[in-house]
C-alpha cells in the first residue's frame, strides 16, 4: 500500500542558498535540480512528449527490448529504487518485468512525487510503494521495509548527463553507497549525434522548453521574495563541442537589475544564467564514467543508429588490488 510522505517545505533554505551563491559567481549558474518544482516537473513531462525531444521516446522504445532480457539478470522479489522519479512514466515497464516486492521513488518535488507514486500504487497492487521526498544528490535514508531485499537502482532519462563528469562520478558513487555492495543499477545515457538534432531537442518550436527554463525565475520570485522581470530573459540552448554537452542558459535581453531575498543583482544585456547541462557520451566514455563511480558494466542495449544506450551495472565488492 502507498505510504504518503510528509509535505515538502515551501521555501527550501538550500534553494535560497544555491540561488544567492550561484548568481554571485563570475559565471552565474543555478543547479539544475531547482528547475523541478511542481510546475517545472509538469512542464518537463510535456517536453518528453514533444516531437523534437527524442530522448524519452527513444529510451522508452529501447526499454521494451531491455525488459525482455532483464529478468535473466535481476531476480524477482527485490526492491526498485528510482532516483528522480518525476512522473514515473517508464517505471511500469520495469516493475512488470522484474516483479519486485517494493518500489521506492525518490524525488525533490514532494507534491508531484505523491501524485505519481499514487498512480503506480493503484496499478501495481502487489508492489509496496514507499515514496521518499528528497534530493537524491544528498544523503537519503531508504525505508526500513526494504532491508534485506536485493536492490535495483533505476536512473533513466539520461539524467546523469545533467552533471559534469566529476560530479557525475561522485553521484554514481553516492548511489552505490545508498544501494549497497551487490546491488545493480539500470541507467540510460544519451549518445553524441548531429548538432542540429541536439539543439532542436532543447529548443522546441512549441516553446515548452523555454517556458520550463523561465519557470525557474518565476519560482525564485515566488519563493525567495524576488522581483526578477521575467521578460528581461530568454531561453537559449547551446552545443559546447569540446565539453560534449548541450547547455541551457537564461540570457538577459537588456541591462537589468533585481533583488532576491534583499540582495541586489545586475546583469548586462547578453549575460546569462547557466541553468542546465546535458552531456552526451560515446561508448567508451559511458563505461569509464560508470567504473569511476564504482559500477561495473554487465551488459548494455543500444537503440537504432546508436542514438541512446541503457546499461546494467553492478556494485561489485572493492578489490584489494587490480
Amino acid at each position: 500500500m502507498l505510504e504518503t510522505p510528509e509535505a515538502a517545505v515551501e521555501v527550501d533554505p538550500a534553494f535560497r542558498a544555491d540561488v544567492l551563491r550561484g548568481l554571485a559567481q563570475p559565471v552565474p549558474a543555478i543547479p539544475a535540480r531547482w528547475l523541478y518544482d511542481r510546475r517545472g516537473s509538469e512542464l518537463f513531462d510535456e517536453i518528453t512528449r514533444l516531437p523534437a525531444y527524442y530522448p524519452t521516446r527513444t529510451e522508452t522504445a529501447l526499454l521494451e527490448t531491455v525488459m525482455v532480457d532483464l529478468p535473466s539478470y535481476v531476480a524477482p522479489g527485490g526492491a526498485v529504487v528510482e532516483f528522480g522519479a518525476g512522473a514515473a512514466t517508464k517505471t511500469p515497464l520495469l516493475l512488470d518485468a522484474v516483479k519486485p516486492k517494493a518500489y521506492v521513488p525518490i524525488d525533490i518535488s514532494g507534491e508531484y512525487l505523491e501524485a505519481s507514486a499514487a498512480v503506480v500504487d493503484a496499478d501495481h497492487a502487489r508492489v509496496a510503494v514507499h515514496p521518499v521526498v528528497g534530493d537524491f544528490t544528498q544523503p537519503v535514508d531508504l525505508p526500513g521495509e526494504i532491508d534485506g531485499l536485493d536492490r535495483l537502482g533505476f536512473f533513466p532519462g539520461s539524467t546523469i548527463g545533467n552533471f559534469v563528469p566529476k560530479s557525475a562520478a561522485r553521484l554514481l558513487g553516492h548511489f552505490r553507497d545508498i544501494l549497497g555492495t551487490g546491488s545493480k543499477l539500470l541507467i540510460g545515457m544519451d549518445r553524441i549525434k548531429p548538432v542540429d538534432r541536439l539543439i532542436a531537442a532543447y529548443n522546441d518550436p512549441e516553446g515548452i522548453t523555454a517556458e520550463f527554463n523561465l519557470n525557474l525565475l518565476q519560482r525564485i520570485n515566488r519563493e525567495l521574495d524576488a522581483d526578477i522581470p521575467i521578460d528581461a530573459f530568454r531561453h537559449e540552448a547551446r552545443w559546447a563541442d569540446m565539453l560534449g554537452r548541450i547547455e541551457m542558459h537564461l540570457v538577459a535581453t537588456r541591462d537589468v537589475e533585481f533583488t532576491i531575498h534583499g540582495q541586489r543583482f545586475a546583469f548586462s544585456a547578453g549575460q546569462s544564467i547557466h541553468t542546465e547541462n546535458s552531456h552526451k557520451y560515446g561508448q567508451r566514455g559511458a563505461r569509464l564514467l560508470l567504473l569511476a563511480g564504482g559500477w561495473t558494466p554487465i551488459t548494455e542495449w543500444l537503440a537504432p543508429h546508436e542514438a541512446f544506450v541503457i546499461i546494467l551495472c553492478e556494485a561489485l565488492p572493492d578489490r584489494f588490488a587490480p
